[in-house]
């Protein structure tokens, strides 16, 4: 299998990480977030791990400082890809959020990067009507993505519909 770099992305709660782990289960998957280091920095400063609207907030602020002073996140990830095209794993999922992170990316590797967005069906329809608060979860539809994804199988299905996706429109 050729290896596949996926930048994921979509609204809160819509269950990227949840379709990640499945797919981990019938690949060698590599899932990591631009978000990651940020996390780190976060916690020195109080944040306790808690996914409410304000520390969502307060991440993708605390992530446009740092983007704005010296572009860390991108660098981070970057180097995490290099790490992956040298390893085992066929798939590596990228998550970020912001448009002009992942047109960013996608450019740093030279178009091996592909793009999806995951929305979460009807169930998310009035959420994403209504926004977050941040601009990271506000503005993830405004980004011209490969492939889009609707989450709204109930678990039991959703694995089985996920991975042959994967593989029908992404890894064929």
């Amino acid at each position: 299998m050729e290896k596949t770099v996926l930048v994921i992305n979509g609204g809160g709660g819509v269950g990227k990480d949840t379709l990640c782990n499945m797919a981990a289960r019938h690949f060698k998957v590599r899932n990591i977030s631009s978000i990651t280091p940020i996390k780190k920095l976060a916690r020195i400063a109080g944040w306790n791990g808690e996914k409410t609207d304000a520390a969502r907030k307060f991440l993708a602020d605390l992530k446009a400082l740092t983007v704005a002073f010296n572009d860390y996140p991108t660098n981070w990830i970057v180097e995490e890809f290099k790490r992956f095209q040298s390893g085992r794993d066929e798939i590596l999922f990228v998550h970020i959020r912001e448009p002009e992170e992942i047109a960013k990316f996608v450019s740093a590797t030279g178009g091996v990067a592909k793009t999806l967005l995951v929305r979460g069906g009807k169930r998310m329809e009035a959420r994403r009507r209504d926004g977050y608060g941040n601009a990271a979860d506000d503005g993830v539809e405004n980004y011209a993505y490969d492939y889009y994804y609707v989450n709204e199988k109930p678990l039991y299905a959703a694995e089985k519909d996920f991975v042959r996706f994967l593989r029908e429109q992404i890894l064929k």
